[in-house]
């Protein structure tokens, strides 16, 4: 084991001591075509080096877009997407008429999606990823790369909508309900084809429910009736669910407790 990682040590030292002597060279094309071979190999930190160096002997000639190309692919090879991004950018600036330009602009908005995080972290870089992307396939609208566009789009969009259910979920487990209701109203408002509507349309339900039930007396009577009235607006919206059963009792429960309040606001006034 010790000599395997004194030979892994060694090859790392003998490769930075390689592209240290190719750096040195005073000759432009030696190092281009070194550039070329650590490319191809996948060392991208290396090649990297070697095509930003070379750089200002080569522009404004022919080979310049195909360096200018590589060195912003070196990058995002590194997962350095950030990066990346601003070099495609930079190309698309430099060669707009280039017959790499539509790959580079599909690219652009790859790396925001690449860049996208988990669920419960900040979705900026999700909808600027979701943004470009439908750019892209709106002025590409022949492109080949537009059907896995439109997937990444909806994966985008998924992760949105999760995102934002599991806030409105955070509020009905903390027991502020009627958070959770303007949560779930916004939620659904936002993502009106969601395979789950009926399933938040529901949660809007049980928060106005429980938020009525911990009212004090005086405003229990139009809370109740706003949950009968979201109720309702289920039946219209999903008549086909296989929650209406659960929202119909919701209605009973809700007319049940406004009976209560008016017998006992009869018996208070008599």
């Amino acid at each position: 084991m010790r000599c395997f990682l004194l030979l892994i040590i060694a090859g790392l030292l003998g490769s930075c001591s390689g592209i240290n002597k190719v750096l040195k060279s005073k000759d432009p094309e030696y190092k281009l075509r070194m550039a070329e071979g650590y490319y191809v190999k996948k060392k991208y930190h290396f090649a990297q080096a070697l095509f930003e160096d070379v750089m200002p002997n080569y522009r404004g000639t022919p080979e310049f877009e195909n360096i200018y190309y590589k060195y912003a692919y070196c990058a995002y090879y590194q997962r350095d997407y950030l990066n990346a991004e601003n070099l495609f950018k930079s190309f698309l600036e430099a060669f707009p008429n280039s017959t790499k330009a539509e790959e580079l602009d599909y690219m652009r908005a790859y790396c925001f999606y690449k860049m996208s995080p988990k669920i419960p972290l900040d979705q900026s870089n999700t909808v600027r990823a979701m943004g470009m992307l439908q750019t892209f396939v709106n002025t590409h609208p022949n492109s080949p790369r537009n059907k896995e566009a439109n997937e990444l789009i909806d994966i985008c969009r998924v992760k949105l909508e999760e995102k934002e259910r599991l806030a409105a979920q955070l509020y009905f487990d903390l027991g502020q309900f009627r958070a959770a209701g303007v949560a779930f109203t916004s939620l659904l408002n936002t993502f009106p084809d969601s395979q789950k509507g009926d399933e938040y349309k529901l949660m809007v339900i049980k928060s106005y429910f429980k938020f009525a039930e911990l009212s004090i007396d005086e405003k229990k009577m139009e809370r109740f009736e706003q949950v009968i009235s979201e109720c309702n607006d289920f039946v219209d919206r999903f008549p086909d669910s296989n929650l209406v059963k659960e929202v119909e009792s919701y209605i009973s429960l809700s007319n049940n407790n406004i009976k209560k309040l008016n017998n006992e606001q009869t018996k208070t006034s008599t």
